[in-house]
């Protein structure tokens, strides 16, 4: 289901649901203050989300089909997809793009936030050069010496940070187990890698914001127009709880950089009453933000079919 804002037309794209620990999703924060709002699982698993971003829109007289993100993808190994409980089984990425009328043929841009696997890995797939699944012997053989994956839409541009694929590819221990070549080395190989410098206007209206808190060179896709501005938080703001400034991911490589950008964007975006769009919240894909008593707070809670 779409919306409009300007000279685009937008539709969430659900990839698939996932877990991820709980103390990790909230840093400093108490496990008896977040567990209110997200019970964990016997893992320490909270219930999020992986969705993605469809834009759509004419610029110069030609289609334009923008995926913001792309999910996990489905090449992750059985043990990985149950350390963080991959559930692919109501959404998945081409089915979702399918429900909205598209076949991967037809995306022209995809526009990656930045390279760990939640957000990057359905850029690729299983196949041996010629879009062509693998069979499940060439699977198992591969995956042992590096599973051969091509990209999974073959007329698309991938637009990601000069910085941030520098990092990806000599990521720190830190975050290395984030990083999987097949999921963007491929893109490189077939030509289809644009690397950005810095926040650019992308296309008209679509600007994109650069912030480093969370990896280098995170690139938000940001839509200004006369009456609505719109914001993918992809990891700088990933669910409603993060609105609150000390909820910061201990998985951010600098934390009082992302506790600087949350709330240089949060004062903006309360001024000027942008919509927020959360690609990890597992009930909620859109709000507001509003400044109250104790700090920012989320606001407005809509589907994105409501911020027109």
């Amino acid at each position: 289901m779409t919306t409009r804002l300007g000279k685009w037309s937008l539709a969430a794209i659900p990839t698939g649901d996932f877990g991820l620990d709980g103390g990790a999703m909230f840093g400093v924060v108490p496990k008896v203050i977040w567990s209110q709002k997200h019970p964990a699982d016997d893992s320490n698993r909270i219930d999020m989300t992986m969705r993605a971003l469809l834009i759509t829109g004419e610029v110069d007289g030609e289609e334009r089909v923008i995926l913001v993100d792309t999910g996990a993808g489905g090449k992750l190994t059985p043990k990985l997809q149950s350390i963080y409980r991959i559930d692919q089984s109501r959404y998945d990425l081409l089915g979702s793009l399918a429900a909205e009328g598209y076949a991967p043929q037809q995306v022209t841009d995809v526009i990656l936030t930045h390279l760990h696997f939640d957000h990057c890995g359905g850029s690729t797939l299983f196949g041996n050069g010629n879009g062509e699944d693998v069979t499940d012997e060439e699977e198992e053989t591969e995956q042992t010496a590096g599973p051969p994956s091509v990209p999974t839409f073959p007329n698309a541009i991938y637009h990601v940070q000069q910085r941030q694929w520098e990092w990806a590819n000599s990521p720190s221990p830190r975050d290395q187990a984030s990083y999987f070549p097949e999921n963007f080395i491929p893109i490189e190989k077939s030509g289809q890698l644009n690397l950005l410098e810095g926040e650019i206007e992308l296309f008209p209206d679509l600007h994109l914001l650069v912030v480093d808190g969370h990896t280098p060179g995170q690139q938000l896709p940001l839509i200004h127009t006369v009456r609505q501005t719109f914001l993918y938080c992809a990891d700088l703001i990933p669910t409603t709880s993060h609105i609150h400034l000390p909820y910061v991911m201990a998985y951010d490589l600098e934390p009082l950089k992302t506790l600087t950008e949350k709330e240089q964007v949060l004062t903006q975006a309360a001024e000027e009453a942008w919509v927020l769009f959360f690609e990890h919240d597992a009930s909620v894909e859109c709000c507001r933000v509003l400044v109250g008593e104790k700090g920012f707070e989320p606001s407005d809670f809509m589907e994105l079919a409501d911020c027109s």
